[in-house]
């Protein structure tokens, strides 16, 4: 049986009216687990986790709306003024377009809850996104893997162990098989190895998608996380820890050791991010986008490279990869971008003012070339 949320102490934690929390506690003790995603796969019950997030931004949300002279008398009440006002609110706070359609995503499902399948829009149909910067982007324009910020993996493992193997052997599963946090936390090292090649995941996955990894010569690992396990679990969360407080502990122990954006300039997530780039380079030939590199693969290669990252990384499109890898365009993109007018003359002058020469030693078409000396 799936757990559910005690949306009862979920929603008391917010200033709402009695008879107003009391309404949403039961719309929320109905339909909290309830799926709405199209792109899942899994038809089981939503996490603990997310059943959290959706009560809580749903809270959070009606607290705003009384907050600034709105006070809708039940959740049936919600109006498109409501989330228009909203969605206004969360831009004027310089909110990210991602955030804000997450957001959205609760009270939508909300909506339908109350009869209102149609009421929730889209955040186009609210603001401009371009013109507020709201416009998602799906392509990496900057590599986040460690190394790209000049940090050992081997060795900031190595030392965060030292303060806690149980993060540090998370860290190692994700770096090792390309898992995200959460897979990491969940993975059963014991059950999870079917066969001696291939590793499944099936824990704590995006939409519930189930995928294999090769395990190829990490079993190393897989022993030292079996180690660890969890006798009641076979997770490495300890025993005494919920999976809640792990991850604040799991957190604590990256910030003390500068695993931040604000410290290194790296996360955990960027160890994924490695492990995919080295598997498009090692079936592709060459290195991944994001690395800059001049050289490109044939087609061939660069699908079937793409074709098992997206399988390896859990997706279910390929154009998902182009967040780890990003894409040739993009990095093309950035260097006309930083190439200025003089050194497009400095490179035409070594060229003897051929343009041709000039813009392939810069690694630019010849129309960026000229956009560059017109700038």
């Amino acid at each position: 049986m799936a757990a559910i949320l005690n949306v009862r102490a979920t929603v008391r934690a917010y200033r709402l009216p009695a008879a107003f929390a009391e309404e949403l506690i039961n719309l929320l003790d109905t339909h909290v687990a309830d799926i709405h995603s199209k792109s899942r796969v899994s038809r089981k019950a939503l996490s603990i986790k997310t059943q959290e997030q959706r009560a809580s931004a749903l809270c959070k949300a009606f607290v705003e709306l009384r907050e600034h002279g709105y006070a809708p008398q039940t959740p049936w009440s919600l109006k498109h003024k409501h989330v228009e006002f909203l969605v206004k609110l969360w831009v004027g706070k310089g909110q990210s377009g991602g955030r804000i359609e997450n957001k959205l995503t609760y009270l939508r499902a909300l909506a339908e809850w109350v009869g209102k399948p149609n009421l929730v829009l889209t955040l186009g149909d609210y603001v401009d996104r371009r013109e507020n910067g709201l416009v998602r982007s799906y392509v990496a324009t900057e590599d986040k893997s460690w190394s790209a910020h000049d940090v050992d993996a081997e060795e900031k493992i190595a030392e965060i162990a030292r303060t806690c193997p149980r993060t540090a052997v998370q860290l190692k599963l994700q770096a090792a098989f390309g898992l995200r946090v959460e897979e990491s936390f969940m993975l059963r090292p014991a059950e999870a190895v079917r066969n001696p090649r291939m590793l499944s995941v099936t824990r704590g996955t995006k939409g519930g998608r189930a995928r294999e990894v090769p395990i190829e010569a990490k079993l190393e690992i897989l022993h030292e996380a079996a180690l660890l396990e969890n006798g009641m679990t076979g997770s490495t969360v300890p025993a005494d820890r919920t999976l809640r407080q792990w991850r604040d502990w799991y957190y604590y122990v990256l910030d003390k050791h500068g695993v931040t954006k604000a410290g290194l300039g790296i996360t955990s997530h960027g160890l994924r991010h490695a492990f995919l780039q080295t598997l498009y380079e090692r079936v592709s030939g060459v290195p991944a986008p994001v690395k800059g590199a001049d050289e490109r693969p044939d087609a061939e290669r660069h699908l079937e490279a793409m074709r098992q990252v997206v399988a390896a990384a859990g997706h279910s499109r390929r154009t998902k990869a182009n967040a780890y890898l990003s894409t040739f365009a993009m990095q093309d993109r950035k260097k006309r971008d930083a190439v200025t007018g003089d050194q497009v003359r400095a490179a035409l002058e070594r060229a003897n003012g051929n343009k041709t020469h000039a813009a392939a030693e810069l690694g630019i078409s010849r129309q960026a070339l000229y956009r560059a000396l017109s700038a």
